[in-house]
């Protein structure tokens, strides 16, 4: 993150783009965001205005949240934010990415406002002053009905994120307490519910996930697989989102709290989307074994499975083996047990690096129970023998059965330690893990 106050200047690097190119293409954009903005939005009321009855949302101990007229000040800020936060890139890939992301959580909040409309039920008091020509300046648009999700937290997560990694020094804790006042505004102006906040927020995640500001887009070069078992995959993990989303929706009748199954709903869809041929790049897990602040809020729930499975699977088992010559194998480590080794290389696409981990990571992205690529499992055999130089070598993934066994299986085999494959595996089963490979290593990984 920078240390300075201002993001570098955009002529720091040789390669930036004239900064007219950029400024241009954010006003293209502003042209088509802010009247699409004011014509859904305002679409989305007057149909849920036209409705005999629109039902609320809300906790007994709203109530007691009180009215607080100068807070329409940094509610109404998001704005100047917003088109500021377009002109403040250094690319105009930046820039339509960013549009991507406010396009996004425009079209899904404004598709909720029309097919769930949910209206406040709180009645504002009379104000004056500048809160009160806000007031009115926002009354003259805005009317009670679209709020779950708020578009307004899934815009400010979006804005705050994009800021975050341009501001540095005391200005970088100065952001994020403005941005607690744009969102806790939501509340003390009585503009929304409570639960319009966790389901904007998870809307905001969503776009940031969509359109990452680094590396590729998550359904880039998209193609159906014709893989039958990633099909059986992506039917199951389809099967689980449907039926979480089935929970949140029929449990919302009950309580507002089932609401929370949206999420794991969301993170299973992103899964069953993987396998449906998007492929390990929908986790967004980077060389060093990080992941995107978006990949890592959106997918917790389902990671907190996979650590479930992981302890369920290994619980009775040492957590690495010994193979050969400073090589281990093993399941996904926490950071103690990475820092005992010289580098780990780690194949789990689904798992996140420790947080405490510091010693030298190296990740090759592969989704579980399926044959890796051939670049990828080739680029991962051939990292074992140089890392193995500088130290002892970890090759991990989630339980440390299938693509960590096949890595090494192919090192044992590229660098003549074994003369064939079935020999690899056979000394893979002496080591004492139940690996699972076929001879011809090409067991799914």
């Amino acid at each position: 993150m920078p240390t300075g106050a201002e993001p570098p200047p955009l002529s720091a690097s040789p390669a930036a783009e004239p900064y007219g190119r950029i400024v241009v293409r954010a006003a293209l954009w502003l042209a088509l965001l802010a009247p699409f903005f004011y014509s859904t939005y305002g679409f989305a009321n007057w149909l849920a205005s036209t409705r005999s009855h629109v039902g609320s949302i809300v906790f007994s101990w709203e109530h007691a949240i009180p009215f607080v007229a100068w807070t329409i000040v940094p509610y109404w800020s998001i704005n100047l934010f917003y088109g500021l936060s377009l002109l403040l890139n250094d690319s105009r890939r930046g820039v339509d990415r960013l549009a991507g992301r406010y396009l996004t959580a425009q079209v899904v909040a404004v598709t909720c406002f029309i097919l769930f409309p949910l209206t406040a039920t709180f009645v504002r008091p009379a104000t004056s002053g500048l809160p009160g020509f806000l007031f009115a300046v926002l009354g003259g648009f805005d009317k009670p009905f679209n709020q779950a999700p708020s578009l307004h937290i899934a815009l400010l997560v979006i804005i705050w994120d994009h800021w975050r990694l341009r501001l540095g020094g005391i200005f970088l804790p100065l952001w994020h307490a403005w941005c607690f006042l744009i969102g806790a505004s939501v509340l003390t102006t009585w503009q929304h519910h409570f639960i319009d906040i966790p389901t904007g927020a998870l809307l905001g995640f969503f776009a940031l996930w969509l359109f990452p500001a680094k590396g590729e887009l998550p359904f880039a070069g998209f193609r159906l697989t014709t893989d039958g078992k990633a099909r059986r995959l992506l039917l199951y993990y389809a099967l689980g989102a449907a039926l979480a989303l089935a929970g949140a929706s029929i449990g919302a009748l009950l309580s507002p709290v089932a609401l929370v199954f949206l999420w794991p709903a969301l993170a299973l869809a992103i899964v069953a989307f993987a396998y449906a041929g998007a492929g390990p790049k929908v986790f967004q897990k980077m060389a060093d074994g990080n992941v995107s602040l978006a990949s890592r809020i959106l997918l917790w729930p389902y990671r907190l499975g996979a650590r479930i499975n992981v302890w369920a699977w290994t619980r009775k088992l040492s957590p690495v083996v010994t193979v050969t010559d400073g090589v281990f194998l093993g399941r996904f480590p926490d950071a103690a047990e990475a820092d005992g080794f010289g580098t780990v290389i780690d194949l789990a696409a689904e798992l996140v690096r420790p947080r405490d981990a510091s010693g030298r990571w190296i990740s090759f992205p592969m989704l579980d129970l399926l044959p890796p690529p051939a670049d990828v499992l080739d680029r991962a055999v051939a990292t074992i023998e140089p890392a193995r130089r500088q130290g002892t070598v970890l090759v991990c993934c989630a339980l440390g059965f299938q693509r960590s066994a096949a890595v090494i299986a192919g090192w044992l085999v590229a660098t003549g330690r074994s003369h064939t494959p079935a020999q690899a595996r056979k000394q893979l089963a002496a080591s004492g893990r139940p690996v699972h490979l076929q001879v011809g290593l090409d067991e799914p990984a």
